[in-house]
């Protein structure tokens, strides 16, 4: 099974963007999660555009762009100039998601999309033999540091199901409160991407973390 680590970049060291890039390009996180937030949709603000280049230059990790705000079709293209691989849009913000898909994928740009811990995992039905990636906040979008919540295992669970069900081929992202605690725990439920921000940025080693995070037992 596919086992990758996304750094959240939104809990690093703004001040030396560049020097956090190249920590994460020599470390064994395959993916960066950047957290675009736009007061909207989520209380917090975080970054856009110029951000995202900034960090292109500098990483050759892919890049994990999750869309917090509201009417994303209006900038996916922009997203996908600016260094995107992979876009993830809430449903909660789309009334047509499928047409939000189309413009992702006609962008170049993989599909995610996501759902906050309040939204049945059964709205993602429709949407999954669509996506590469669907993406289960484990805390509410919008702020860092929230503590996990445990009926994400159950969720993760059930997300396996559905995407059985339709013979669906999709990865699996978990989004929240990510440390060594729960890391294993949720691989084994079937997670395939494990987003981490504090647990990594805020260590001592952030790239031991990462490997930790990728080979820790219970």
């Amino acid at each position: 099974m596919e086992k990758i680590i996304a750094p959240s970049i939104l809990a690093a060291d703004f001040s030396n963007l560049q020097s956090v890039c190249q920590m994460l390009n020599r470390s064994r996180a395959e993916w960066v999660h950047i957290d675009v937030m736009d007061g909207v949709f989520v209380p917090n603000i975080s970054f856009g555009f110029p951000v995202l280049e900034a960090i292109k230059r500098h990483c050759v990790k892919t890049l994990d762009v999750h869309l917090m705000i509201r009417n994303p079709e209006k900038y996916i293209q922009r997203f996908r100039d600016a260094g995107a691989d992979i876009i993830t849009f809430h449903l909660e913000t789309v009334d047509n998601p499928q047409n939000t898909i189309d413009l992702i994928r006609k962008s170049g740009a993989k599909v995610g999309v996501t759902i906050n811990p309040n939204v049945p995992v059964a709205a993602l039905t429709p949407v999954v033999k669509q996506v590469d990636m669907a993406l289960l906040m484990s805390v509410f979008a919008g702020f860092g540091g929230q503590k996990f919540i445990p009926e994400t295992f159950e969720r993760v669970k059930e997300l396996q199901q559905i995407g059985s069900l339709q013979d669906a081929k999709f990865l699996i992202e978990i989004d929240g409160g990510i440390c060594l605690d729960n890391a294993h725990a949720l691989f084994d439920a079937g997670a395939n991407i494990l987003v981490a921000g504090n647990c990594i940025f805020h260590s001592s080693d952030p790239t031991k973390t990462i490997d930790q995070l990728l080979n820790c037992k219970e």
